[in-house]
């Protein structure tokens, strides 16, 4: 699934990011370097949803995941929340595009032959040559080591967010020897004059909207495996009798090397 949802991002624009505000650690935001708390969790899930609140089963807030402090896995959480809900929303988009067959006029592939329309989305990330994931793949990768990257951070003036960053922030390029000249989010900086409570909203926004998307794109997938399970989508979305958690096919990948 991850595959497809990666594959599928890379068609469709990338979620807004958002900063965090200064705040006591009891409340929604914490200002670096402090860390959120629980009680600013609990706070934080009113404000994202008043009628559920903070639904949190598996307890997982309450843990110190690794050894680490409760706040680091806090700020694990909350990371990972955003990221995920970022890529399903990209994916989300994305699997719309390419389920209407919507793409770019030129080829991609050079001297290849063109792959058919009509295809599934996951049929679709099943026909591009090997060469094109390993490309996609890999650049999800440097992203991940770029975000990462503690001497990154420090040149931005930000910290991990294990360590008192801002979840979801994405460091800048200015760390690249060589000059890039838009970064990759807030690109033109629109939301550099941003003020303080326009950037909690837009906070507040994303998380939904990912929560949503991932439900969203779920369904999708299952509708695709199971016809019919998602009553919905039944005959809305293209079958796919493929496995949709293998990104690459017999004689691809590692497979090449352990077959």
């Amino acid at each position: 699934m991850i595959s497809s949802v990666v594959a599928l991002s890379l068609s469709s624009a990338s979620a807004l990011q958002t900063g965090v505000v200064n705040a006591p650690v009891v409340s929604m935001r914490a200002a670096s370097p402090a860390m959120m708390d629980k009680a600013g969790l609990e706070s934080m899930a009113k404000e994202l949803n008043p009628v559920l609140g903070y639904f949190d089963p598996l307890d997982l807030a309450s843990g110190e995941f690794w050894g680490d402090s409760n706040e680091a896995t806090i700020g694990f959480l909350r990371e990972a929340e955003i990221k995920h809900g970022r890529v399903a929303m990209a994916g989300f988009v994305g699997y719309i595009v390419h389920a209407n067959d919507i793409r770019f006029p030129w080829a991609l592939q050079g001297g290849a032959e063109p792959i058919p329309l009509g295809l599934s989305p996951q049929a679709l990330w099943d026909a591009v040559p090997e060469a094109g994931k390993w490309q996609m793949l890999l650049t999800i990768g440097f992203f991940e080591f770029w975000r990462e990257n503690a001497a990154v951070l420090k040149g931005d003036g930000a910290a991990h967010y294990m360590r008192g960053g801002k979840p979801g922030y994405f460091p800048t390029w200015d760390m690249l020897p060589h000059p890039v000249p838009y970064n990759y989010f807030d690109p033109f900086g629109w939301s550099k004059g941003a003020s303080d409570e326009k950037k909690a909203k837009g906070l507040i926004a994303e998380i939904n909207n990912g929560r949503l998307a991932q439900i969203g794109l779920l369904g999708f997938l299952s509708e695709a495996k199971v016809p019919g399970s998602v009553p919905a989508l039944t005959g809305l979305i293209k079958p796919y009798a493929g496995e949709v958690m293998a990104p690459f096919g017999a004689g691809e990948g590692l497979g090449a090397f352990f077959p």
